[in-house]
């Protein structure tokens, strides 16, 4: 498109650019990713990288005020009706709906929950690649920021588009869908992620629910049926809907689940349209939900089960530090799982360390669970208290945030060696530098703020000999 193309998409004003000048490349929010040809998108304190973007060949920044020597699109002052976000932002999601306007024939795939978004959408992108050119979001690009710049990564090309749908409040999903409206949309569970600002699990669930009721009639639904609040979903659109799960309610559904010795799952897949066996090759039982919702999506987009078995068994984990599964040269196992952590998510990673250590020593590095509010203290302890029913070996509890888990701990039963307490997660590092010793598997599990996903890649970088090692 032509900056005018674009200025007139958004409703802004060139500054100091060309209106013929023309736009080839990505839109980026990040100037160090600016290449000839593109767009950069300052939002907030990206004005102050504009210039950088500009010298690495961008063509004009979408910015909210003008910038002086700089060729910019300004964007006019704006909400986006959900949270408040620059003009710029919302410029850019009235560009991503302007050129997912042009190209009729994209089928958008969208999928929210409270855990599992960035799994599915890896697994979207694999399964769907083999029916057609597939475009989803490169890590967790789920915002008012992110999703539209994933959109418009899109061309004349493209047959599925996979968007990933976040939010922290009602309305937020909402104005996702009026950016980039779905044509199949995915819901995988509701869970307490985010439940300090949602205010419960149910508010969560409308919140979430969002995502069915921007569903057209001609549209396909795909609900979790063994989540209650996701299920009670069918009620909120009049499209076609899939129900995935274990329980004999879902018409998509997994059969026969087992574990191999690594922790990945085996099931036979059972559909209308026959039934085939999956192995994925991701780590955790908690996959299966995943894969069955990729499974009804492949499904309704005329996929038949032999093809989607084979390529959900075929595809690999695509995003950083989730159940990342590392086998050190001196015989410790690491599973750095720290990208973010709500208690469902907690739960299952925890559920998995017995089954990779297979009797060898368990160790759960466990930081805060953050945005819980008043439900906190009670979550936290619960998890310290499931550590110790799975029979962990040694729980680190790290920062105070966390300390809970280790109260949790200690009411069911663990002793003052088997869990310790650590300020942050240098005194972690130093502790498991002492201790560790061949055949040990290491949990590291925490939010994304919590500071532990840099000391779960410290630990999968070590390599030298410990206790009983080569």
């Amino acid at each position: 498109m032509t900056l005018a193309q674009i200025a007139e998409a958004v409703g802004g004003e060139l500054y100091e650019a060309a209106a013929d000048a023309m736009v080839t490349r990505p839109a980026v929010a990040d100037s160090r990713a600016a290449e000839p040809g593109g767009l950069f998108v300052a939002d907030g304190a990206g004005h102050d990288f504009a210039a950088d973007a500009v010298g690495r060949g961008a063509v004009a920044v979408l910015a909210s005020r003008p910038l002086p020597g700089l060729p910019c699109i300004v964007a006019p002052a704006a909400e986006s009706g959900a949270r408040r976000v620059d003009a710029s932002v919302v410029a850019l999601g009235r560009l991503a709906n302007a050129v997912l306007e042009r190209l009729a024939d994209v089928i958008v795939v969208a999928v929210t929950g409270s855990q599992g978004k960035t799994t599915t959408k890896d697994l979207l992108a694999q399964v769907l690649s083999a029916a057609g050119e597939t475009v989803a979001p490169k890590g967790s690009l789920n915002d008012e920021l992110g999703m539209p710049l994933t959109a418009l990564r899109a061309d004349e090309q493209t047959r599925f588009l996979v968007l990933e749908m976040g939010a922290k409040g009602l309305g937020h999903i909402r104005y996702l869908t009026e950016i980039a409206r779905p044509d199949i949309s995915v819901v995988l569970n509701v869970g307490l992620a985010h439940v300090g600002g949602f205010g419960g699990k149910e508010v969560t669930a409308r919140a979430k629910g969002e995502l069915v009721e921007a569903l057209l009639d001609d549209g396909v639904a795909v609900l979790n049926a063994d989540d209650p609040l996701v299920a009670a979903m069918v009620t909120r659109t009049t499209a076609r809907t899939v129900l995935v799960g274990e329980s004999a309610a879902a018409t998509v559904r997994a059969e026969k689940v087992r574990l191999d010795g690594a922790g990945r799952a085996t099931f036979e897949l059972v559909t209308p349209d026959g039934t085939a066996e999956v192995a994925l090759g991701l780590v955790g039982r908690h996959h299966v939900a995943n894969a069955l919702s990729v499974a009804a999506v492949g499904l309704a987009v005329g996929m038949d089960p032999a093809t989607v078995a084979g390529r959900l068994s075929g595809a690999v984990a695509l995003s950083r530090w989730r159940m990342e599964v590392t086998e050190r040269p001196d015989g410790v196992t690491i599973v750095n799982d720290a990208y973010n952590a709500n208690p469902d998510s907690m739960r299952a990673a925890l559920e998995t360390l017995p089954v990779l250590a297979r009797g060898r020593r368990s160790w759960a590095v466990l930081g805060e669970m953050l945005e819980l509010g008043e439900a906190s203290a009670e979550e936290h302890e619960g998890i310290g208290r499931l550590a110790v029913r799975l029979g962990v070996s040694r729980l680190l509890v790290v920062g105070e945030g966390a300390r809970a888990i280790e109260r949790g701990a200690r009411s069911e039963g663990l002793s003052g060696e088997e869990s310790v307490f650590v300020p942050d997660a240098d005194h972690a590092l130093a502790l498991l530098e002492r201790e560790l010793r061949a055949g040990d598997v290491v949990l590291v599990k925490s939010s994304r703020d919590a500071g532990l996903r840099h000391l779960g890649d410290t630990l999968r970088q070590e390599s030298r000999t410990v206790e009983g090692g080569a």
